[in-house]
């Protein structure tokens, strides 16, 4: 039955032709001679048949890489440039098979000039020549004593190694019209290109779309360089919105001065997915996520320009079964001018989760890196304790009122009340924590928040809620033996009763102790433990509350450190329902709505990207394989994406509360939705998984 459904899903994914916007690209250093152009020949050749045999769409190769980027003066050579032309139109012959587009770094003379230029070649087709537009003519470098650098204005077309007249110049951008691969927007720019302050990659993506930018280079190694250079490409490609591929020249280049080191880098988005290792021929592989790019596109209102001033930009179509026309560089292209399909399936380069390499955090809201963790904890806590230290100084108050549970929300809503009262240079005696034991409350949870409220230094209350409770069902006519939704929630409003009514006494703020995961899930009383005055928490997911916890238990250490360790270890519930017979906690959270790290993980795609209900599923099934089989993480996606949809009345009139990271549900910010919006659309999807 197990292995049915799993086919299942396999062959609807399938089905429904969709590819989740993984392509693949990849940066590598051919071993080459200087000056050896068929030699090298052979070796880029071998280079693209290997990456085209991994799956990728796109590879870059060093600059100048055809014949060698230290050849120095053999650059006037007539030689040496009819060389590289003729060995270009070897490789474009014997690659005529291969659905996948990379460069090729070499010298091109044109009329009293010699460009550095990347040749942009695909399916046996030569798309266009970009040339280099920064020449660095300073400490070790001396281009400008045989390069060109790209002129303003377009040139005119160039037939070239035998093809016909293609774009020569800078600035240009390769849009692939195959079907389903419209996202795949390539441009080149080649090494010092990055290094200046307006890099050209900037327009070919803000002005020309481009996605991916691939950069051939030619940089040698000195100390502290490495780092550097691995900063600007993340750098550009965070700004950017883009992946970019990086790569290095390496063995085979001329030691007579400098040494390179062949690192080849892929970034997206700020993050460095793939690199080689230093002194390596090696190549660098990933899959990148193109939904995720245009997302964070459309998601960014400073990303672009108003289209209405946008300038035409020089495009050039091109196809992965290489029947693409060429548009040059004076004649703009927009994607109404690309291709007409070619037959090439969606799928063939255009990947879903389940065919890639890419490894997915379980947990995309808490580094993997525990310094990293420890870090972001703590910046969590200053964040938290500020937002709740400002409002308690803007209001002139001096208390505070918290209904301690004994479970993760409620003990680091202290933690953070704590900090802010310290901050404030505030007695902690103005913390009033109330304990407030009703049907379900167990000695354990009961017994935690009394230790943590007494060794923390802050006041503690104990307020039981049966007797009020008790006569609320006798006036509302509620049988207590029947543990509906009435009864659960009763004491849920009843304990927010009395804590704004304390407030009030006091003269003090009710800190809100519900969290992101639990809003998104809509998992809170309306009008309950949905209510508060500031609500510290708000951002901060059910998965990341744990690590703050446990981050604060390591900072006490002692008593706080016991007590903190055993909450954690306590199972998470709101204990609405009687204990066991044994005393132990009978409602479990997790039971009942499903684990929270796989209702994180759905929601940080959801919000963060706007990724569809699919490609999430696809992605979850990837990170969890081995934890959650395929029917289990469908079950609860289905779950979240209904709670989701029926919850947001509740989110819609939340209290304020400090943002802390990317992804909150703040009705006044970041996530705006109508409450009668209707989910049917994204189960409908769901329903098609299991078809």
């Amino acid at each position: 039955m197990e292995e049915l459904y799993f086919t299942g899903i396999g062959s609807a994914a399938a089905g429904t032709g969709s590819s989740d916007g993984f392509f693949r690209i990849a940066a590598a250093t051919p071993r080459i001679r200087v000056a050896d152009v068929e030699g090298n020949a052979e070796a880029i050749l071998a280079c693209v048949r290997d990456a085209a045999a991994r799956g990728v769409g796109a590879l870059v190769l060093p600059e100048l890489c055809l014949c060698g980027y230290t050849c120095a003066d053999l650059f006037l050579d007539r030689t040496l440039l009819r060389a590289c032309e003729h060995a270009l139109a070897r490789l474009l012959a014997e690659t005529s098979d291969l659905p996948i587009l990379f460069t090729v770094g070499l010298p091109v003379a044109r009329d009293e000039n010699i460009f550095n230029c990347a040749a942009v070649c695909c399916a046996g087709r030569l798309l266009g020549l970009t040339v280099k537009e920064n020449l660095p003519n300073y400490s070790e470098f001396y281009e400008r004593r045989w390069f060109a650098p790209a002129p303003l204005n377009p040139m005119a077309p160039v037939s070239f190694a035998g093809s016909r007249p293609v774009p020569m110049g800078s600035g240009l951008v390769y849009r692939c019209g195959d079907p389903g691969m419209e996202s795949v927007v390539i441009g080149v720019e080649i090494c010092e290109d990055l290094w200046v302050p307006a890099p050209p990659s900037i327009a070919m993506a803000t002005e020309g779309a481009a996605t991916i930018i691939l950069n051939p280079s030619a940089s040698d190694e000195t100390i502290g360089k490495a780092e550097y250079r691995r900063e600007l490409v993340c750098g550009q490609s965070a700004r950017l919105y883009c992946a970019y591929a990086y790569a290095d020249a390496g063995a085979g280049e001329s030691t007579t001065d400098l040494v390179f080191a062949g690192e080849n880098l892929i970034a997206e988005n700020g993050s460095l997915l793939a690199r080689t290792d230093l002194f390596t021929c090696d190549m660098a592989v990933a899959d990148v996520d193109l939904d995720r790019l245009g997302a964070e596109r459309r998601r960014s209102t400073t990303w672009a320009r108003d289209p209405l001033f946008r300038r035409s930009f020089p495009a050039v179509p091109f196809s992965f079964t290489g029947d693409a026309g060429t548009v040059c560089a004076d004649a703009p292209c927009d994607a109404a001018d690309a291709p007409e399909a070619a037959g090439a399936p969606e799928s063939a380069l255009m990947r879903s989760a389940l065919e890639i390499d890419r490894v997915f955090p379980k947990t995309p809201f808490v580094p993997a890196d525990r310094g990293d963790l420890a870090e972001r904890c703590e910046t969590i806590f200053g964040l938290q304790a500020a937002g709740l230290s400002s409002r308690l100084a803007h209001t002139g108050t001096t208390h505070a009122v918290i209904g301690l549970s004994g479970g993760l929300d409620s003990t680091l809503a202290l933690l953070v009340t704590v900090r802010a009262f310290d901050a404030l240079g505030l007695e902690r005696t103005g913390i009033t924590a109330v304990s407030m034991p009703g049907f379900g409350t167990t000695h354990r949870t009961k017994g935690n928040a009394e230790s943590l409220a007494t060794s923390l230094g802050v006041t503690f209350r104990e307020i039981s809620i049966h007797d009020a409770v008790g006569q609320h069902f006798a006036d509302i006519g509620h049988d207590p033996s029947v543990t509906d939704v009435t009864y659960e929630n009763s004491q849920a409003r009843e304990r927010t009763q009395i804590l704004m009514d304390l407030a009030n006494q006091l003269g003090a703020f009710v800190i809100g102790t519900g969290d992101l995961s639990e809003l998104a899930l809509g998992w809170a009383t309306y009008n309950g433990d949905h209510m508060s005055m500031y609500a510290v928490n708000a951002s901060v997911p059910k998965t990341l509350v744990r690590h703050l916890v446990r981050y604060a238990a390591g900072l006490y250490g002692g008593a706080i450190e016991r007590t903190l360790l055993d909450i954690l270890d306590t199972p998470v519930s709101p204990e609405l329902l009687p204990p066991t017979g044994d005393g132990q906690i009978a409602q479990r959270t997790e039971d009942l709505v499903g684990p929270y790290e796989l209702h994180d993980y759905f929601l940080y795609h959801l919000l963060r990207f706007g990724f569809t209900p699919g490609k999430i599923f696809r992605m979850a099934c990837r990170s969890f394989a081995g934890e959650y089989d395929e029917k289990t993480v469908l079950s609860w996606l289905r779950v979240f994406y209904r709670r989701f949809f029926a919850q947001q009345f509740k989110r819609s009139c939340l209290p304020d509360g400090p943002k802390v990271g990317s992804v909150t549900l703040s009705p006044r910010g970041d996530w705006r939705m109508p409450s009668d919006a209707s989910a049917r659309l994204w189960l409908a999807e769901i329903d098609a998984l299991e078809a």
